[in-house]
């Protein structure tokens, strides 16, 4: 036997239209707080390029927001809003005043949106390799055995990398950093897809440091 479904509107489209607009007012717009934050912390970026690093490759600080998440859909008011945020510092930078500068520009920025609440979690602190003078040997045995396999002079040069290599020169232990291939991050198209090595570059970087070990364990 059919059946006979009733339906009834009981608001009319205008209320329900008046209804959306007072719950868009009562809602706090945490993309709209994160905005302002993001707008000062690029602001920042911008004058750390005035700070530079003393040691050859190293130029600047740098800060690099690559990852953002928030918000549920078009039309709903996005109630929370998440950033990552990649500061990275020069050797002669103090790692605590990095972090607390930091923390004061972002709780300065959220003033502004006094119904917005903030939290700041610090996800890794890493600080930078910073050169030992016992490392000058390694330096120059790896320099003598790379100029009779490739035929060039490498120079000893800071790069703007991160490395676990910190943690032995943190704990006094001498270490430097020589890989094979091209002499550049750029050069090496690294991060992206078709990042590589050529075989003969690998075989010589084995053998300079091959040979630079032997030389620095007495081997002859």
């Amino acid at each position: 036997m059919p059946q006979t479904i009733a339906t009834h509107n009981w608001m009319r489209p205008e209320s329900i239209k008046r209804t959306i607009e007072r719950m868009r007012e009562t809602g706090v717009d945490a993309l709209e707080a994160v905005n302002g934050i993001l707008t000062a912390l690029y602001a920042h970026r911008g004058m750390l390029a005035r700070t530079r690093s003393a040691i050859t490759g190293i130029t600047s600080p740098t800060l690099n927001i690559g990852l953002i998440k928030g918000g549920i859909n078009t039309n709903v008011v996005p109630d929370q809003v998440a950033f990552r945020l990649d500061r990275r510092m020069i050797p002669e930078e103090d790692a605590g005043q990095v972090e607390a500068e930091l923390r004061a520009l972002i709780a300065a920025a959220a003033k502004q949106h006094p119904r917005s609440s903030v939290e700041v979690q610090r996800l890794l602190l890493a600080h930078p390799l910073t050169p030992l003078p016992s490392t000058e040997r390694m330096v120059a045995t790896i320099q003598r055995h790379a100029r009779q396999i490739l035929g060039v002079d490498i120079p000893a040069t800071g790069v703007q990398l991160y490395t676990d290599a910190r943690h032995y020169a943190a704990a006094g232990v001498p270490i430097v950093l020589y890989g094979a291939g091209p002499r550049s991050i750029l050069e090496a198209n690294a991060h992206n897809a078709n990042e590589n090595v050529r075989l003969h570059d690998l075989r010589a970087g084995t053998t300079i440091v091959a040979l630079a070990l032997a030389d620095l364990l007495g081997a002859g």
